[in-house]
């Protein structure tokens, strides 16, 4: 079973950056699309933005231009740079990644969470 380490969370003032990694850990042979979800307050978890093991990123509209995917594949960690935040940025941001194990199964399966908050 994967672990996931999802770190970087905080609070920052709009207009302000954070940056967010996940690592992945297990007896992992290979890992397909990895990415990131956000649940604000009281409303359903959405996602935000998500990269193939080959690079081809996806975001939600929201956050277009402001936010950046990257992943190292040797370190099995995926990275969200979030610049220019809103209030309404503020979520518990998700991690989840689809994992291929060396048994030749496969899950997909997501991290506890990191919040993050914008406010001044």
């Amino acid at each position: 079973q994967v672990q996931l380490v999802e770190s970087g969370g905080g609070l920052v003032q709009p207009g302000g950056s954070l940056r967010l990694s996940c690592t992945a850990s297990g007896s992992i042979w290979t890992i397909n699309t990895m990415g990131w979800y956000r649940q604000p307050p009281g409303k359903q978890r959405e996602l935000v933005a998500e990269i193939t093991s080959a690079g081809s990123t996806e975001y939600a509209d929201s956050v277009k231009g402001r936010f950046t995917i990257s992943r190292d594949n040797a370190k099995n960690t995926v990275y969200l740079q979030m610049n220019s935040l809103k209030p309404e940025d503020t979520a518990v941001y998700y991690c989840n990644v689809d994992v291929i194990y060396y048994s030749g199964m496969r899950e997909k399966t997501g991290g506890q969470g990191t919040q993050v908050t914008v406010s001044s």
